[in-house]
């Protein structure tokens, strides 16, 4: 996994520590709780792990997840994938490594509108220990991660999502702006083991400035929604609406007007990413309202551990501007948009 996101982890711990009970023996002896978080990807070049434990002490619990000794086992832990297919063999067992990131953001602090004082990224930093493996895993198999800490086994398995596609649009993508036409869709078909599916754009275009030479690329994202498959078995017809309006709006509001720029549209990828069932729940139990009144159920799929090991899996589909779309962003917005040559 390329992109790795360490506010799961905190979520995890946030959830762990939420539902205790409120009996609290403030002289129980220390308990080793083990946390643990990957998801793997068959796209990704390096499967990430972050295996952590759950920490007490006096002062500030903030504090303190700033301190890596706090977070970390001060010993390396025994960490495997196996891949396992109903009538094949078992594969060989894929040993991880450890490895240290360097990017991750240190905490920081800001005031918000109400004058509280908000905790940004409030795991250490910017150096992180990580489990991983640059071994390529295979689609049509279901891996188990084991953790032997000691003597105590730890394990959690996730089946992978295969490859999928966007089956429409086809040729070119269409953004109506007549109110009396029916919104268009992006269409897919479901695909096994995937039960969520996030679907966002991404417009590219060129830029050049008035007074230079240099053409620029650029982007702009805009998400459209999430999709829930009733199943995991896939071949489930799915789709979602968009607005041409909309997408005219966004991206009015986003690009910068500047006089004599000159600007040509390029593709709109489509981004449809896939996660399995562990994510679907996982993501649902922390989506909750927040209501004082509801209490989030502690959930995770790890055997003697707190956490979550899923799959999840990103198709896109690259393609054109309808003709009338085109003309429509030339003709139509002052954006500085030009036909292309």
């Amino acid at each position: 996994m390329n992109k790795y996101t360490i506010g799961c982890l905190f979520s995890l711990m946030l959830i762990f520590f939420g539902s205790c009970s409120t009996d609290v023996d403030m002289y129980a002896d220390y308990k080793d709780i083990t946390i643990v978080y990957g998801i793997a990807d068959i796209a990704d070049d390096t499967t990430w792990i972050k295996i952590t434990k759950a920490f007490a002490g006096p002062g500030n619990a903030i504090l303190i997840a700033t301190n890596p000794d706090s977070s970390n086992y001060p010993y390396k832990l025994s960490v495997q994938l196996i891949g396992t297919k109903a009538g094949s063999d078992e594969l060989p067992p894929v040993v991880l490594d450890t490895m240290t990131i360097h990017n991750k953001q240190t905490t920081e602090y800001i005031v918000d509108d109400a004058g509280d004082t908000v905790v940004l990224h409030p795991f250490y930093g910017p150096n992180q220990l990580m489990y991983y493996t640059a071994e390529k895993l295979l689609a049509d198999y279901t891996y188990r991660l084991t953790i032997d800490n000691k003597g105590k086994l730890i394990q959690g398995e996730t089946p992978l999502i295969p490859n999928f596609s966007v089956s429409y649009p086809v040729n070119r993508i269409s953004f109506p702006t007549n109110p009396a036409l029916a919104d268009p869709e992006v269409k897919w078909k479901s695909i096994k083991n995937g039960k969520r599916y996030e679907v966002a754009f991404t417009f590219n275009y060129k830029e050049l400035l008035p007074g230079t030479s240099d053409t620029l690329l650029k982007t702009v994202d805009w998400f459209l929604g999430t999709r829930v498959s009733n199943t995991v078995a896939g071949n489930e017809d799915m789709s979602i609406s968009y607005s041409g309006l909309n997408f005219f709006n966004m991206l009015k509001d986003t690009i910068k007007s500047i006089p004599n720029v000159q600007r040509w549209a390029g593709l709109v990828d489509i981004h449809i990413a896939a996660g399995s069932q562990v994510l679907q729940t996982f993501l649902d139990i922390n989506g909750a309202s927040g209501s004082l009144l509801e209490e989030v159920p502690l959930y995770t799929n790890m055997d003697g551990a707190i956490g979550i090991f899923a799959s999840r899996h990103n198709s896109i589909k690259s393609i054109r501007l309808a003709v009338l779309t085109e003309s429509d962003l030339v003709n139509k917005y002052d954006l500085g948009f030009k036909l292309p040559q």
